[in-house]
């Protein structure tokens, strides 16, 4: 695991957005830790020379675990998502509570392994959760162990993703103040779901292969990028939707959703994201997981996971595994990798002159 590179350690990685960014931005990933198997073996196959290790981090020795498989190397960053949803926060002296252990799990690996920098992204809501109060109480423990913390909500599409997606940041340096990077785009400027997607294959007539041919040249800068080399079209592969829901889907008008259809139609979904259509103009709404409620902007079907990829800014070469409920899961859970490029690069500007 030796490394001239800065070195990352991903936890609850899931198949790896986050640190496909940092590795991208020139960063060595030395473990992915999980505890799916399918994510992890996503993330194995997509990140050259990382261990993978699967870990319930719901058990606090799992951090030792890790600290034995890194023998010894004390990595440069940690980063990682814990998921929020245990929390049942009424008072600061509950965040001990057994149910909201994924996050001090994270921040018992930072206590751990002492990294010169961390990382913790999640959804925008912890930021008001409890009136604030997990969100300081994550501040607070960190700083007590050395880090100057900051937080900021950050929009993927200010980054070239194309796609509105929100995530809620804290970075931590030891005695220096992490300043966020800039945004790249404006909204009058962001990247859209045709930009991303409209060079990929229809799959009108066929559902396709898990790996295939492209049909037509790239159009745009965005497509021409996320094709890199690749001569292979993977995890390209329609769904085979019944003629009622495929009907109910042409129904629904370019970023409409089932409030545009009419009155008696689609009534067994009415809640905010049901039969969303994304918009060919604009960018798309926030990936799901699989969930069925959204639609490609101009085809009757779901997206395919290799189109939910590219608004995700994962590259085609980067191939997902595991059943297709699995693929969707992993791209819909995953950080945007051109979200972490950009924090990535950012934070090189004050690490790169302190690598052992």
């Amino acid at each position: 695991m030796k490394s001239k590179k800065l070195t990352v350690v991903d936890l609850f990685s899931g198949c790896g957005g986050l640190s496909k960014g940092f590795m991208d931005a020139g960063y060595d990933v030395l473990l992915g830790v999980d505890h799916d198997k399918d994510s992890l073996k996503t993330f194995k196959l997509n990140h050259e020379n990382s261990e993978v290790l699967n870990l319930d981090l719901f058990d606090i020795s799992s951090i030792k675990k890790i600290k034995k498989a890194l023998g010894g190397i004390i990595p440069d960053v940690i980063v990682g998502g814990p998921p929020c949803q245990g929390f049942s926060l009424t008072g600061k002296r509950n965040f001990d509570d057994k149910r909201n252990q994924l996050y001090l799990s994270m921040i018992e690996a930072v206590k751990e392994l002492k990294p010169k920098a961390f990382l913790i992204e999640n959804v925008p809501g912890v930021a008001r959760l409890y009136g604030g109060k997990v969100k300081d109480e994550i501040i607070s423990r960190l700083t007590k162990l050395g880090y100057t913390v900051n937080m900021q909500i950050l929009t993927a599409a200010d980054y070239g993703v194309p796609q509105i997606r929100k995530r809620l940041v804290f970075v931590g340096l030891k005695n220096k103040k992490f300043t966020f990077p800039e945004p790249i785009h404006k909204p009058e400027n962001y990247l859209t779901t045709s930009d991303a997607i409209s060079d990929l294959p229809s799959r009108e007539k066929d559902f396709g292969e898990e790996k295939d041919k492209y049909s037509k040249e790239a159009k745009t800068i965005y497509q021409k990028k996320m094709r890199g080399g690749s001569n292979i079209l993977f995890n390209h592969v329609a769904s085979n939707h019944t003629d009622l829901v495929k009907s109910i889907i042409s129904q629904v008008p370019n970023g409409g959703n089932h409030k545009d259809l009419p009155e008696g139609v689609g009534g067994n979904r009415k809640f905010n994201e049901a039969w969303t259509r994304y918009h060919s103009n604009k960018p798309s709404r926030t990936i799901d997981t699989g969930h069925r409620n959204h639609f490609h902007y101009k085809y009757n079907r779901v997206p395919t996971v290799r189109e939910n990829a590219r608004l995700q800014s994962f590259p085609d070469d980067f191939e997902f595994v595991g059943p297709r409920t699995s693929q969707n899961r992993q791209v819909g859970n995953a950080v945007p990798p051109l979200l972490g490029f950009a924090i990535a690069k950012q934070l090189l500007k004050y690490l790169k002159n302190e690598k052992k």
